[in-house]
């Protein structure tokens, strides 16, 4: 299996995704996500836990989320790019903030969610799939996933 790289922006954490493929991403609107990128919104990719394997100086920051599980959020301890997250409300992934991958301009954008947050400006294409507000888990599972084996990152 070939391994996908990728990093913060100056270089001290980097990391590999074992997976054969680049992996679809989704693009979240909430306000949350806007005030962390200080963008419109974020895009990130969905991925199993054993997926990721990160090098450098990681720093953890936990917060409570409104639902009540627990979001660890890991970024460059030197220059605080965010990298990726876990979530006690669902175990076995991790989110991993796509724009650190190497090849992030390859990237597709399969979802949108959080859409009635999105800037007003921002035109969403009428063939992705979206949802209003945060995506059933399922539901953006089986959009992520794709019919193509190869290239299948949940089974």
């Amino acid at each position: 299996m070939s391994q996908l790289r990728g990093g913060c922006r100056c270089g001290a954490v980097r990391y590999t995704v074992a997976l054969e493929t680049l992996p679809r991403t989704y693009a979240c609107h909430c306000r949350d996500c806007q005030t962390w990128t200080g963008s419109a919104f974020s895009q990130q990719a969905l991925l199993p836990d054993t997926a990721l394997n990160v090098s450098g100086p990681v720093t953890v920051f936990e917060l409570t989320t409104p639902s009540g599980s627990i979001s660890t959020q890991r970024m460059c301890g030197v220059c605080h790019t965010r990298i990726y997250n876990s979530n006690s409300g669902k175990p076995g992934f991790m989110i991993l903030r796509a724009g650190t991958l190497d090849r992030s301009d390859e990237l597709d954008v399969a979802a949108h969610i959080w859409v009635n947050r999105k800037q007003p400006w921002l035109e969403l294409p009428d063939d992705v799939a979206t949802w209003p507000e945060a995506a059933p888990f399922a539901q953006l599972l089986q959009v992520l996933a794709s019919d193509d084996p190869a290239k299948q990152q949940f089974t």
